[in-house]
């Protein structure tokens, strides 16, 4: 019987590496429940402002997140297009991996050939 051949996704690194980090994960998806600045979302985790910072520049750099100015800081949210494409390159993903299943599902065993 033949090898299957699974066909790789053409994915964007940027977004997987930047929600790899559990810190950054839990980050984002606190600024999913509301948009926060850097010291709103330090003293809702066990690290410093500083590396707050850091990590919302890598998921900036990601396109995850988008930031505003208001009065001396800079409020961080859920950038939707960063996201769509994110959801986008998912949905590629299971499309692809769905129909490689269905061609081996389909494929007649040897008992029925």
């Amino acid at each position: 019987m033949p090898r299957p051949s699974f066909a790789l996704v053409a994915t964007n690194a940027k977004y997987w590496t930047a929600l790899g980090d559990p810190t950054r994960r839990t980050i984002f998806e606190l600024l999913v429940e509301r948009p926060s600045s850097v010291s709103g979302l330090a003293n809702a985790l066990p690290v410093t402002r500083p590396a707050v910072s850091q990590h919302l520049k890598v998921l900036k750099d990601a396109g995850l997140v988008a930031d505003t100015r208001s009065g001396k800081e800079r409020i961080y949210r859920i950038d939707p297009d960063g996201l769509a494409a994110f959801r986008a390159e998912i949905d590629q993903f299971w499309v692809k991996t769905l129909a490689a299943y269905a061609q081996i599902v389909e494929q007649p065993t040897e008992d029925e050939t």
